[in-house]
């Protein structure tokens, strides 16, 4: 297992307060600042991926309507997780941080080998950025209680499915805390 990063996805105010929101998600939230805080001292590089969409996109017109428009105050990291400013900040327009964004050259140039994926939605932006990610030969890691989807069958299906397809370790936030120190 080589050097780790935190990968957070799209913990934006859309996502957790505003047009699609999880209700769910609230509950990690406390779960993602004990991460962040730790990666940090430790200096595990954190990543935000966040959507950042314009009204054309195919995610905003044929699926899921004007959500985390880029530039708005919906596209924005919820409060609570506000980047640092040592944090880096990927946009991305589809459910996977990798598809077009510059995430893998930024983990390469940081000698990053192993992803712990948080955020939301385990089943979908989560799942797709492992997808990516497991093609690209980085390990993941998934905390199940760094992550959440809109309902529990769908969090828990995603988890297996990472686990079974991507060969996802799924662990605990403290679990991953305790690999860190």
């Amino acid at each position: 297992m080589g050097k780790k990063a935190v990968v957070v996805i799209d913990m934006l105010n859309d996502f957790i307060t505003g047009s699609l929101k999880c209700e769910r998600a609230e509950k990690i939230i406390p779960n993602l600042k004990k991460l962040l805080e730790t990666a940090r001292k430790y200096s595990i590089p954190v990543i935000y991926a966040n959507d950042a969409h314009y009204e054309e996109d195919f995610e905003v017109v044929r699926r899921w309507g004007k959500h985390a428009l880029k530039g708005t105050v919906g596209a924005q990291v919820i409060p609570e997780l506000k980047p640092d400013k040592k944090d880096y900040i990927v946009e991305k327009r589809t459910y996977s941080a990798f598809f077009e964004t510059g995430l893998d050259i930024l983990l390469r140039s940081l000698g990053v080998e192993s992803l712990i994926l948080t955020g939301i939605h385990t089943n979908i932006c989560v799942r797709h950025t492992a997808a990516d990610a497991f093609f690209r030969g980085y390990e993941i890691i998934v905390p199940k209680d760094g992550v959440e989807a809109f309902t529990e069958k769908e969090h828990e299906d995603g988890l297996k499915y990472l686990e079974y397809v991507y060969g996802a370790k799924i662990k605990t936030i403290d679990e991953v805390i305790k690999d860190i120190k």
